[in-house]
This record gives structure tokens, sequence and C-alpha cells, in this order.
């Protein structure tokens, strides 16, 4: 009988480095959003790819980062969190970049994990390779790392090869999730986030940190599509504005952009009813992280 592996890998670095753009690469759909924001992901979410001789959960997570806010903080515990209880780490890299603060702080923080950690260094399409091996023999000098492998997320190039490396690590065992789940997190969820990631490409940079979406409603009618109100909440009058544009013409944008999205995800048409709100200060304030899904407030 064939061997069957299952087990969890949790996906680090810092704020970035494309490890959203990475798993969705991985899983074969959009489930992690991307933006060349960074710290898109606020959230850990389980991302799950089922092949024929392993299930592999990913973890997304937070890229690590300095707290400025309880949102923030929340973000910090997520991504640090992720480092207990998997099989395998993934460290994520930017080859472009040289080793910085935040990369020496997260290698510290694999100085005391228990598990293998592979380095994932990302973007190698952007640069020569002859540049690229300087900035990897760094990082290989500065931990014992289980495998090192090269790859490029935007690309697709040599995924197949980090899939093998991850599989390595990974304990027999039956799966853990049914083979067509491919996220732990409810479909509202994820068009919330769809949402936001439209108005993160979409706005200015005093907007995307202070942006929170909630779906209000979601009902499927009887001709089989999908209602959906979902309201946009910022910190700030000036804010709204914005994201609202001259005559609506912004929202009606990321309508457009995320109801081709939800409608992609869900198999349905989607009439997306989007509006926006001030809810000042609303990163600080315990009852509204709650209330946007961050549970540990």
């Amino acid at each position: 009988m064939k061997m069957h592996k299952s087990g969890f890998a949790a996906v680090i670095g810092r704020p970035n480095v494309g490890k959203s753009t990475l798993i969705n690469a991985l899983i074969g759909q959009k489930i992690a959003i991307m933006s060349d924001k960074p710290q898109t992901t606020r959230s850990r979410i389980l991302c799950i790819l089922t092949e024929e001789d392993a299930q592999i959960i990913f973890l997304d997570t937070p890229g690590v980062h300095k707290p400025k806010h309880k949102l923030g903080s929340y973000m910090a515990k997520a991504a640090e969190g992720a480092l207990h209880g998997v099989d395998v780490i993934v460290f994520v890299v930017d080859v472009t970049e040289k080793m910085g603060p935040g990369e020496r702080y997260i290698l510290k923080q694999l100085a005391s994990v228990r598990v293998p950690v592979l380095l994932a260094v990302n973007k190698v399409d952007c640069i020569p390779r002859a540049e690229s091996l300087p900035v990897i023999a760094n990082y290989a000098k500065a931990y014992e790392f289980a495998g090192i492998v090269p790859i490029s997320a935007r690309e697709g190039e040599n995924l197949d090869g980090l899939l093998a490396e991850i599989k390595k690590y990974l304990p027999e065992g039956p799966q853990y999730y049914p083979e067509d789940m491919v996220t732990d997190q409810p479909e509202r969820l994820i068009i919330a986030e769809l949402v936001r990631e439209k108005v993160l490409e979409l706005t200015r940079d005093e907007i995307p940190h202070a942006v929170a979406v909630d779906i209000e409603e979601m009902t499927t009618r009887e001709k089989g599509d999908v209602y959906i109100r979902a309201v946009i909440y910022v910190e700030r009058e000036s804010q709204k504005g914005i994201v609202i544009g001259a005559k609506g013409a912004l929202l009606r944008t990321i309508g457009e952009r995320a109801r081709a999205d939800a409608e992609t995800l869900l198999g349905a048409k989607v009439y997306l009813d989007l509006w926006v709100k001030t809810r000042r200060d609303w990163r600080n304030r315990t009852n509204a992280l709650r209330e946007f899904g961050f549970e540990d407030y």
C-alpha cells in the first residue's frame, strides 16, 4: 500500500515577501489576499492542498512586524503562534533584498523551534542567478535550514521542488480534511477579504490598514444568484470620501472587481451591495476587533 502523509506547514516571513502569492499558487486557487502593501494578511488562515500522496495544511500568517496598535499586536501573536504545533516551517524571503532586521528577528525566533525549517527564496525571476547566490549564502550561514529552495511564486517556478521538500517532513497519516476543501475559512470571510484586497489595490497609502470589511448579509436567492451586503469600515470621515471617490466612481470599481472574484469563488451570479461607514480608531478598540473576527481580543 502506498504511503500517505498529512501535516501542517507554517508559512512565515516579514511583510510583503510573497507568502500569500505562494500559498495561492500552491493551492491553485485564490484564498489568501494579495497586495503590494505590507501586512495585508491579518489572521492565520488554513489553506489545504490535497494530492494523491499527501495532504498539506498551510498556515498563511501575518508578516512579522513591530506592532503599533491592538490590531498589530493580534497580527504579531498570530504570526509567532504559527511556529508551534506544526510539522515544518517555510520561511519565505525576498531574494532581491538583503537580510535586514526583520529577517534577523525571525531567525532569532526560529532558534527555539524544534521542527525543520525550509528557506523558500522567493522572486528569483527578478534578478540574475549570480546576484542571488550571495544572498542565499548569508542565510545559510545564519541558520541551519533543513533545505533551501529558490522559487518564484508569481511565475510558479520550482514550486514542485518546494512541495517535495515539505513532504519529506510530514508524518504518515490519513487526510485531515475532505479532498475538495481548500480552506477552513467560511465563504463570507473570504469575500470580505476579497473586498478589502480591492480597497488596498485602489486607494492611497493612508487608507489600507485603516480598512475593515464586514459582511452583514449573504443570501442565496430563488434563481441561485447570491446577494451580499458588505460594509467597508474606515477610521476617519476623510478616508470615507477617498474610498467612495468622485461621484462614487472608486466604490463602483471596488465593487466590480470584488464581485468578479466572488463569482469565481461561489460559482454563481453575485449582486454585491457595498456601503462605507466610519468607525473611529477601530484598530485599537477591543469590541470592534472581536466584531471583525479577531477572536484573540
